[in-house]
């Protein structure tokens, strides 16, 4: 993966809803916030040692579901083809457009970019 922030958003965007709140709390507000361990342990009433406890243990529940099931290495890989097939679609579209002008054609193409789009998410 890309980099350590990257890899652990990507963790929470898959496995987030497996901790408790207060993890996805303090997870959220450094990671996706910015916010550094002193300003979240100030707001929340505990230690900066105690923050830093919280965010390490979800980090390593969710990087254990991933070793276990691979859902993002798997995801990762199937980016690429992905792309691809969004980009084939749209040339046919255009394609389409300048040579045939076929509706049905064309709706074939927006109905594989939609497909593919979905399967991002």
């Amino acid at each position: 993966m890309k980099n350590q922030t990257y890899r652990m958003t990507m963790l929470y965007d898959f496995y987030g809803e497996l901790l408790t709140e207060r993890q996805k709390e303090f997870f959220d507000l450094y990671y996706n916030e910015d916010l550094s361990l002193a300003e979240i342990a100030e707001n929340a009433g505990i230690s900066r040692q105690g923050v830093r406890d919280v965010i390490v243990r979800a980090e390593g529940i969710m990087q254990e579901v991933e070793d276990k099931t691979g859902l993002i290495r798997r995801f990762e890989a199937l980016r690429p083809h992905l792309d691809a097939i969004q980009s084939a679609a749209e040339e046919i579209q255009t394609i389409n457009y300048r040579l045939y002008e076929d509706a049905h054609l064309g709706e074939l193409a927006q109905r594989i970019q939609t497909e593919a789009a979905a399967l991002k998410e």
